[in-house]
């Protein structure tokens, strides 16, 4: 894996198919992730959504589905409206019986960082971090 890309992995208390639901239903997903309103994980579905820092500018990211197995894989581009760059994350879920192992990578990060200090790749480690070790395990096994 290049040095780029962001690799971040958790093991939940979840079954896949609640996994599942979790990343790809618009009503869940503003639940843990972003305020999305409308998704449909197919291959060519554009989705955007505004993010960014709590104390900061939001931004219009812009993404579409580039690749879907059902309880198995998600991936879609991930850029910004008006700023350079174009990366893929890719959502791989492994079905553990009652537990789901998930594993994140966002890759070609480093095509976002021409965008100014809030694309830089720490930020993107801090955030998905945050995201799957805070977020969406609060949402998936409660505050355990």
């Amino acid at each position: 894996m290049k040095k780029d890309h962001i690799l971040v992995e958790r093991t939940f208390k979840a079954p896949i198919n609640q996994v599942w639901t979790a990343l790809t239903d618009p009503k869940e997903m503003k639940k843990w992730y972003f305020n999305i309103d409308s998704f449909e994980p197919k291959v060519g579905f554009r989705f955007d959504f505004m993010g960014g820092p709590d104390d900061g500018p939001q931004y219009l990211h812009l993404c579409e589905i580039t690749a879907v197995q059902e309880n198995e894989k998600l991936a879609h581009t991930w850029r910004y409206d008006n700023y350079p760059g174009n990366s893929e994350v890719t959502w791989q879920l492994m079905d553990k019986g009652e537990q789901t192992l998930v594993r994140l990578t966002h890759a070609n990060v480093h095509t976002l960082e021409e965008g100014g200090p809030d694309f830089a790749k720490e930020n993107f480690v801090e955030g998905w971090n945050y995201i799957l070790h805070t977020s969406l395990k609060k949402y998936l096994e409660g505050n355990d």
